[in-house]
């Protein structure tokens, strides 16, 4: 199923959710929009890496916003963001065998960028338009960082996850959202 159609499918968990998908379903219809070259917004995909009992997350130390976080990163042209997704986790961590625990979305956001410094050149204020996915890794398995991305790779609790980050605005508005949706949909799993 193409993006657009997921979209269209995806049942909003929130009025956040709702709204930004309005707003991705919009964007969608930009020729670049899957390209950071598009300097105002670009589509970007996220994980929320769970362990096989879903009692633990996986979380890396992100060097620009010095903070544990989520792993994800940027479509570079690639319209199939679960598999994003799912790269970005075992390049950011260094875990192979990530799999998804769906291939429907797990959760949407627009996502805030401070402009910032990377790789020396300054990347001006943007907006990620993100798409999450619920992935599960082996939290037995051996991490590595990605010294150019983060440099620090750790499983967490749920809670620990969120206490861990220092961003104010993603522990209330994702990472508390992210682990009310796993515990729902382990609870279903049950």
């Amino acid at each position: 199923m193409n993006l657009t159609k997921q979209l269209q499918s995806y049942l909003p968990w929130n009025e956040q959710e709702k709204e930004d998908r309005e707003e991705i379903c919009r964007a969608l219809a930009l020729p670049d929009i899957f390209l950071r070259e598009n300097r105002l917004a670009h589509m970007t995909a996220s994980a929320w890496v769970a362990n096989p009992a879903a009692d633990r997350v996986l979380m890396v130390w992100h060097n620009i916003y010095h903070s544990w976080s989520w792993l994800g990163g940027h479509a570079d042209g690639e319209t199939d963001l679960l598999s994003v997704a799912v790269r970005e986790v075992e390049e950011e961590s260094g875990i192979g065998g990530v799999r998804p625990l769906s291939e429907d979305i797990f959760s949407l956001e627009i996502l805030t960028v401070d402009g910032h410094e990377k790789r020396g050149l300054y990347v001006p204020s943007h907006l990620h338009l993100n798409v999450t996915y619920l992935l599960e890794a082996d939290d037995t398995a051996a991490v590595t960082i990605k010294p150019d991305e983060n440099s620090g790779v750790a499983w967490f609790t749920p809670e620990e996850a969120v206490a861990a980050s220092t961003e104010p605005w993603f522990q209330e508005r994702i990472y508390t959202k992210l682990n009310r949706k796993l515990a729902a949909w382990a609870a279903a799993r049950e």
